[in-house]
């Protein structure tokens, strides 16, 4: 069965960190339509002074994050001792668990383009130590023919795996999809999955049975079913398609930490008082 259309969403302009600008598409208000996926900011600028101020030191616990950078530069650096840079292509997959500090800082490039996506993760596992790693462009496969180039970050599509390592329990699928005009994008899904997908250049129709073009910087939820289909008409288009298993379980959310309950919230809060927040 095609899967329909639950609810349009838009990229709202927001800020965050020490004064990035960006598009917040969904997030705490939204809680838990999108489980297992808290958030997804979108970033697309060619101004530096809009974002070069970055994501300075900040303590994470309970999600992981995923940033995937089409165009730009990050350097970052976490409590682990790990520090890089990702660029064009490449994507930084963490898991903050029971506890990190790190900090995302952008370089000037001719356009910051790109999305960090918050998952949540189920209760057994928010304590878990943490994990990070960087996924360089080389390691993303792509499927391309004459119609569609889709970038696999995490999942499979016609026979290619995605490499991104997190997520497990969520059965994650993130696919960056470039398709041309006049064509259709066809994916089987798990029914009982949640999915969205974002448009971050052009517009197409995400629900082929209404004929409804929609535009960037424009996303769809969609509701249940086992086939996605995702057509273009005149003009090109470019979206990211995210799916993952619900989790289904109490959400506590207090700005970077995300729990189950208000007292592992405070519990959290209270150890970064008296630093002990980061478990050895």
């Amino acid at each position: 069965m095609d899967r329909k259309i639950k609810k349009y969403f838009i990229g709202r302009p927001s800020q965050d960190g020490a004064g990035v600008k960006l598009y917040r598409t969904f997030g705490y208000y939204e809680i838990p339509e999108y489980d297992p996926f808290l958030m997804m900011d979108f970033f697309d600028s060619t101004n530096p002074d809009e974002y070069i101020k970055g994501f300075p030191w900040h303590p994470h616990r309970g999600i992981e994050t995923v940033t995937y950078l089409i165009s730009g530069r990050i350097e970052h650096q976490d409590s682990l001792g790990n520090k890089g840079v990702i660029g064009d292509g490449d994507c930084q997959w963490m898991t903050a668990g029971s506890g990190i500090l790190h900090q995302e800082m952008p370089k000037a490039s001719s356009r910051m383009l790109g999305v960090q996506i918050w998952l949540n993760l189920h209760k057994k596992d928010k304590m878990t130590s943490p994990k990070y790693g960087d996924i360089t462009k080389d390691m993303i496969p792509v499927y391309r023919d004459d119609k569609e180039a889709v970038h696999i970050i995490a999942g499979s599509y016609k026979g290619l795996i995605g490499p991104m390592e997190g997520g497990k329990e969520i059965e994650p699928t993130f696919f960056d999809v470039e398709l041309n005009p006049n064509e259709e994008f066809v994916f089987n899904i798990d029914s009982s999955f949640n999915a969205y997908a974002f448009l971050i250049e052009g517009e197409a129709n995400f629900d082929v049975e209404e004929e409804k073009i929609i535009s960037y910087p424009n996303g769809v939820l969609y509701e249940d079913g086992d086939t996605i289909r995702i057509n273009t008409k005149d003009k090109a288009a470019r979206f990211l398609l995210l799916a993952g298993k619900k989790i289904n379980e109490p959400v506590a959310w207090g700005g970077p930490i995300v729990m189950n309950t208000k007292e592992e919230l405070s519990l959290a809060f209270k150890e970064l008082d008296e630093g002990t927040f980061i478990k050895k």
